[in-house]
């Protein structure tokens, strides 16, 4: 039979009777000498959130095993939970004025302190140094990937993620045929943000709403293949770009709580961030949306680019630093090109393609004394659709959609509508049918009925 392992005749630590842990006092004694935290649901020390508790078991662990000998792992784990307790913090609120990094913190005004004295939310692992070259491979990329006028706006973006703010209320999606090498920008930027960025997916914190409190604490969501299938519903996504104060959240099995939210949210994507029912301007709003260039058929890839790129990490944050602070000085109004507006407003009309419908010709006339009931515009967008090869909303979308959009075409929605048929029912005054419409979306041919003469011959 096994002996009863004896402990070593040394004087025992003040946590320790001989028999059994003091669980409270190993933690208070453990707390003399590291600088930890507990606040908002997690572990922080100088170095930022503690994103893996396994170096912190090591060192519990190794305070340990000379005095305890059986269920180790068990005792480590109760430790951590009374450590929560012992370190707990009333708040960490976040620094959205300065940028804690490998050797120090970098104010926005510049001016930088050395060490890093303090328990804080996020720190990078790059370090700054003003003297570092400027990153001519990453310009050189950028230069190929994107159009000039648009790298301003990726140089501010960037930079915004840096700090922990929400006051740009924007999200960015770059976006193009594939095999431009848009996705590289994530690698690179991993090395920049290190456990501060997280690989994720929009389309799952659309429709999970569990996903939102995996970001918590992280300053950048990386969708490095954004799926191409509408939304079906964006509040979610909306709250993480625009969030200013504390939101809900809410984690599997536990009770909701209210955390921070300051997650950038960047996507690489073969084409536009798109909503199934959410037919707003806000939508929109929110989106940078950047387009590459074209890919160069004769281009040969460097398989060590990123790489490559990650040693101008140094160089890099300076450059993304000044669009920060250019950003910052604009009020955290982006830069934006013609053609990012372009794109913008594109990627709005092909979701909701009834402006396009009220600005077509053929179809509809607006003048101040028509009018048509809602049903019979309805049937007339539809055969639009269908001769055009659009994808047509359902009734209630394009219903609701007609309601947001009647002002500007200058509509009034009326009850006092007369029908095809002479009955009152709902519908719209300033605008007519030009043509007959389909007696249903099932049946509606190709073959048009004009009905004014104002269509031009």
């Amino acid at each position: 039979m096994g002996q009863k392992k004896k402990l070593p005749d040394r004087i025992l630590p003040s946590w320790f009777d001989g028999k059994t842990i003091n669980e409270a006092q190993f933690c208070e004694e453990f707390l003399q000498t590291h600088r930890i935290a507990f606040a908002n649901g997690a572990f922080f020390t100088p170095d930022g959130r503690v994103t893996d508790d396994l170096p912190l078991r090591a060192e519990i662990y190794e305070a340990l095993k000379g005095w305890a000998i059986s269920n180790i792992p068990k005792k480590i784990s109760n430790i951590l939970e009374v450590m929560k307790m012992e370190a707990q913090a009333p708040d960490l609120p976040p620094e959205p004025d300065r940028i804690h990094l490998a050797n120090g913190t970098l104010l926005l005004d510049g001016s930088f302190l050395e060490g890093w004295p303090r328990i804080v939310r996020n720190r990078l692992p790059v370090r700054y140094n003003p003297e570092a070259p400027s990153p001519e491979l990453w310009l050189r990329f950028l230069g190929d990937l994107l159009y000039p006028e648009d790298i301003p706006t990726l140089q501010e973006f960037i930079g915004y993620c840096l700090i922990p703010s929400n006051k740009g209320q924007r999200m960015m999606v770059i976006k193009g045929s594939g095999g431009e090498g848009k996705s590289q920008i994530g690698s690179v930027l991993s090395s920049i943000f290190g456990t501060n960025m997280k690989d994720g997916s929009i389309g799952k914190i659309s429709e999970n709403r569990f996903a939102r409190a995996d970001l918590e604490h992280v300053l950048l969501c990386v969708d490095d293949d954004m799926r191409m299938e509408a939304l079906r519903q964006t509040n979610y996504v909306k709250s993480i770009v625009t969030a200013q104060g504390k939101m809900d959240l809410e984690r599997k099995g536990k009770q909701s709580y209210q955390g921070r939210m300051f997650a950038r949210l960047l996507a690489f994507s073969n084409g536009d961030l798109q909503a199934l029912y959410d037919r707003s301007n806000g939508f929109y709003r929110r989106q940078l949306v950047l387009t590459t260039k074209e890919r160069p058929k004769d281009r040969v890839d460097d398989p060590d680019l990123a790489e490559k790129m990650k040693a101008e990490a140094e160089g890099i944050f300076l450059w993304a630093f000044e669009g920060l602070r250019r950003l910052v000085a604009n009020s955290f109004r982006f830069t934006e090109s013609d053609r990012i507006r372009e794109n913008r407003e594109a990627v709005k009309r092909e979701n909701n393609n009834i402006e396009a419908f009220l600005e077509s010709e053929g179809y509809i006339i607006r003048k101040a004394d028509y009018s048509i009931a809602t049903t019979e515009l309805l049937e007339i967008y539809w055969l639009w659709c269908e001769e055009n090869a659009y994808l047509g909303l359902k009734k209630k979308s394009f219903c609701d959609a007609m309601v947001q959009l009647a002002a500007k075409y200058n509509l009034e929605h009326s009850n006092n509508v007369h029908n095809s048929a002479g009955r009152r029912v709902n519908g719209y005054w300033g605008i007519g049918a030009l043509v007959i419409p389909p007696v249903s979306r099932n049946n509606a041919g190709s073959t048009r009925t004009y009905i004014h003469d104002e269509l031009p011959d």
